[in-house]
């Protein structure tokens, strides 16, 4: 068993973080599947009313991530501390609060649900599409929230193939049930909204069961008081990570708004399409981001300075060697993929495979700039993560997509996302150039 406080080589790099990445993969796969039974079995309509009302739901689930990436910065700098009861507490008290939190924001959600809609600019079927889905999901949200919390908290428990396992269960639960509901019940998009809330289900009660009982993984549920510090601490730490989905929420509204001036409802639809696929795409960047997060939580509470500056230089060659390999895929793959969700539909189909041919830029970039914010979080730096991703996801995206397309129309929109992501870089090496001395890394 590979343990935080070993000695990382390329291999053991890879070895440990390689079932994050696939949990987070896997996670995002079974996400296009409900986008491909979505658009092939219920219409576009349909399809645009889940990428209209997902950016509320994404905001509200990714409050999960935030405790989860915020909790394993400071549990595994608890660890390296060598305090495992504390560690322990500490875990303990973040899922007991985010389950509460959950079912204030599912009450939340539910009445804001079609007010927020409307406001987006949406109406009559494409409307009650969205109330329909929304509202089934966020039964589902505490499931939802736990679920993002735990795949992130696995690798802090050194346990982070078992978080895999319960993934990939979840995703098969959802790949089933969408086949069942929406493919052969044609239950439509209240079908998938069920699969996916299901799905969510087994995400979130597995991992809770696991950790309640006696295990073999660094933490266990145990009784605990409140601590308002560890929970302001997380809450900082993972700021980064909430601010980066929910900045990316807002940013999709505007390309929605955007895409509906320029090209109607088939950019919209063409636009869903492209974040399904990229959310495969960033769940590499993402999955490895979180894998690494605890190992370099753990040596820099155990002041091993040398470690941190090869897991630094180690992460930037592999993120490099990733980005390559999947904008040419996304370049390769870009005709095929959009034929899969929207073969059905010429115009449509025009409009997002050229989408994908520029888009596809953006992933020689994005990976340093996501791992560069996990990288502060996990050195307990919110505050330097949260400008990383606030700049990124909220400045430079909005900036880029209503100035772009007044000087390039439609194609200004797909270049504005390749655009941000360049300006986000040159902010990462200032950042990691201007905090070298306080951290020790380089």
């Amino acid at each position: 068993m590979i343990k935080l406080s070993d000695h990382f080589t390329y291999r053991r790099l890879l070895r440990f973080t390689f079932p994050s990445i696939v949990m987070m993969v896997f996670t995002s796969i079974y996400g296009v599947v409900d986008g491909f039974f979505v658009s092939n079995f219920a219409g576009k309509t349909a399809f645009a009313s889940v990428n209209f009302i997902m950016p509320l739901l994404m905001i509200m689930g990714c409050v999960g991530f935030m405790f989860g990436t915020g909790g394993s910065a400071l549990i595994s700098k608890t660890m390296g501390e060598g305090d495992e009861r504390k560690a322990n507490e500490t875990f303990s008290m973040l899922i007991y609060v985010s389950i509460v939190l959950a079912v204030v924001l599912a009450v939340i959600g539910n009445i804001m649900l079609r007010p927020f809609a409307m406001f987006l600019g949406a109406e009559r079927q494409l409307l009650e599409g969205c109330v329909t889905y929304g509202r089934i999901i966020l039964t589902a949200l505490p499931f939802f929230i736990l679920q993002y919390e735990f795949q992130c908290l696995f690798a802090t428990a050194a346990k982070p193939n078992l978080g895999l396992y319960i993934t990939v269960a979840s995703g098969v639960t959802n790949m089933i049930l969408d086949a069942l509901f929406v493919g052969a019940f044609r239950w439509g998009i209240a079908g998938a909204a069920a699969a996916t809330a299901l799905s969510q289900f087994v995400g979130g009660v597995l991992p809770l069961i696991y950790f309640g009982r006696k295990n073999t993984s660094l933490l266990r549920l145990v009784k605990c008081r409140f601590d308002g510090r560890a929970l302001l601490k997380t809450c900082t730490n993972g700021a980064s990570e909430l601010m980066s989905n929910i900045s990316m929420s807002i940013v999709s509204m505007l390309y929605n708004g955007q895409l509906m001036r320029y090209a109607g409802e088939n950019g919209v639809a063409g636009y869903g399409v492209l974040m399904y696929v990229s959310m495969v795409f960033m769940a590499i960047f993402i999955g490895y981001a979180v894998g690494t997060a605890p190992v370099i939580g753990y040596h820099n509470g155990a002041k091993n300075y040398g470690e941190l500056n090869g897991l630094l230089k180690k992460s930037a060659l592999l993120i490099g060697g990733f980005a390559v390999i999947m904008c040419v895929a996304g370049e390769t793959l870009g005709g095929p993929l959009s034929h899969l969700f929207v073969g059905y539909d010429e115009e449509l189909l025009a409009i997002t495979m050229h989408a994908f041919a520029i888009f596809s830029v953006s992933f020689l970039f994005s990976g340093f700039t996501i791992f560069g914010s996990s990288f502060f979080t996990a050195l307990n730096d919110g505050l330097t993560s949260a400008l990383i991703s606030f700049l990124r996801t909220m400045v430079f995206q909005i900036a880029a997509v209503l100035i772009f397309p007044l000087l390039w129309g439609l194609d200004g929109i797909w270049w504005s996302i390749v655009a941000a992501e360049v300006m986000a870089i040159v902010v990462t090496l200032a950042l990691l150039v201007l905090k070298r001395k306080k951290y020790h890394y380089f």
